[in-house]
């Protein structure tokens, strides 16, 4: 009798937390590809803005993808997958290399920015190839093909 007022109690609770570990893994896929599409958007928006030579939106976008950037690591926790997540396990399993290339990317993003606020053309140019670059850079050993 004892045993069952103890044992239920733990099996109720586990379970509880092993639904909300779940439910948090589901949450945190969405945000990330949620963040993901932001900066997809800002990318296909600083296409546009780079031959134009508009540096306002340049600045504004390549800080919207840098302060997204910030997130990135956060919205990668261990094992974090699931059937719409493109995460590859290699995340995980080169977590530095990870680290670095997003790292790489928020830097990217930043000195853009930088370039655009400077309304310098070339180095403009150079930091959007640099920006692509980086985000290749994550994208192609950490990124499922699209299903």
């Amino acid at each position: 009798m004892i045993r069952k007022k103890i044992i239920a109690p733990v099996v109720i609770g586990l379970g509880a937390i092993f639904l909300a570990s779940q439910v948090s893994a589901q949450d945190v896929v969405e945000q990330r590809i949620k963040l993901m599409k932001a900066n997809g958007a800002a990318s296909k928006a600083l296409k546009a803005a780079v031959p134009d030579k508009d540096y306002a939106t340049i600045q504004v976008k390549a800080k919207d993808i840098a302060g997204g950037m910030e997130k990135v690591e956060g919205l990668f926790p261990k094992g974090s997958t699931s059937d719409k997540s493109r995460a590859l396990p290699a995340i995980w399993d080169k977590w530095d290399e990870f680290k670095s290339a997003t790292n790489n990317a928020k830097k990217a993003a930043s000195e853009l920015a930088e370039a655009a606020a400077a309304k310098d053309a070339s180095l403009v140019d150079a930091k959007y190839k640099a920006l692509g670059q980086s985000c290749g850079g994550c994208h192609k050993p950490f990124r499922a093909e699209k299903k």
